[in-house]
């Protein structure tokens, strides 16, 4: 996910970590992107923004508990850089669909909240490794990371992310469990 850093409230979304891929992108995204020292692990953004934290109660978190409840676990490989532009480089995975499928499910759910406020239609999914730094450096990045692909991971869980004051520190505020394939409605 990109921040927003001059947003004037604290903010929330809901993302696939990806522990898997710390070791081939955690170095670069340190150095390329903002969000790691935010506390902001290597992930695949499910929606973003999505409530104000000051209005995520329980009933809001039962909810997204049953609905993610209702989602099987996945296997999923990262298998290519990409880009956005020449400004941000990026993992995708070679299915993106159990992603989108994913956000498609949350935003349903919670229809006020779209995708990156619906800036750019259908989200592509990814795993940010640097934006906005020099093209040499993430150029380079992309060649450390190629080494390291593909990348084998298992979604198992969402986690829900929040700040508690504008542009400061994300911290993991909940988790929800997807299903095993055989507890999947």
């Amino acid at each position: 996910m990109v921040l927003a850093m001059t947003d004037p409230v604290p903010l929330s979304g809901l993302i696939l970590e990806v522990p898997e891929a710390e070791p081939a992108v955690a170095s670069h995204r340190e150095r390329l992107d903002a969000n790691a020292s935010l506390g902001i692990p290597a992930h695949l953004t499910v929606l973003f923004p999505f409530m104000p934290p000051g209005e995520i109660g329980l009933t809001v978190l039962t909810s997204l508990e049953r609905l993610f409840a209702a989602v099987s676990q996945f296997h999923f490989q990262l298998d290519r850089c990409d880009w956005f532009g020449t400004d941000v480089l990026w993992l995708g995975p070679h299915d993106p669909e159990p992603f989108r499928a994913l956000t498609r499910t949350v935003a349903q759910a919670f229809p006020d909240f779209l995708p990156y406020e619906g800036q750019f239609g259908e989200p592509v999914p990814h795993l940010t490794v640097g934006h906005g730094d020099p093209l040499a450096d993430l150029q380079a990045a992309e060649q450390s990371v190629n080494d390291h692909l593909p990348i084998d991971a298992q979604a198992t869980a969402i986690t829900l992310m929040t700040q508690q004051a504008a542009a400061g520190p994300w911290t993991r505020s909940a988790t929800f469990a997807l299903a095993t394939s055989s507890a999947a409605t």
